[in-house]
């Protein structure tokens, strides 16, 4: 009948923190399950696309704005010729896709960047 019973096993205390990668889990899980910590952290992301988003508009308008500036202090760059065009035209017609194109490549390469330190953040 002793063979029977057996001694209870001491009780073993089990703590998260101190295992490895516990703290990456607990981030990763706030933003899944969108507790406080989880809305903190996406509403810092949401906020840094934001302000890139602005900055480079402002950089857009001011340089599409700078434009007729330019044409309206300098008479004589509205007349210019360019191999037979008008500097008007080869301005805001080549130039101006050009800038938007290095605008957009700027923002996206920026915006992963966010994206990617993000991702670091939550996976630390």
């Amino acid at each position: 009948m002793d063979d029977a019973v057996t001694a209870p096993r001491p009780r073993e205390r089990v703590v998260l923190a101190r295992r490895r990668g516990a703290r990456t889990m607990r981030t990763r899980t706030d933003v899944l399950e969108q507790t406080a910590v989880g809305d903190a952290v996406v509403r810092a992301l949401v906020r840094t696309q934001l302000r890139l988003a602005i900055r480079l508009a402002v950089v857009a308008i001011v340089l599409f704005g700078s434009v007729p500036a330019v044409f309206a202090l300098v008479p004589g760059a509205a007349e210019a010729s360019l191999w037979g065009v008008r500097v008007a035209w080869i301005v805001l017609g080549v130039l101006a896709y050009v800038a938007l194109l290095v605008v957009g490549w700027v923002f996206v390469r920026q915006a992963e960047r966010n994206e990617d330190d993000f991702t670091e953040l939550v996976d630390r």
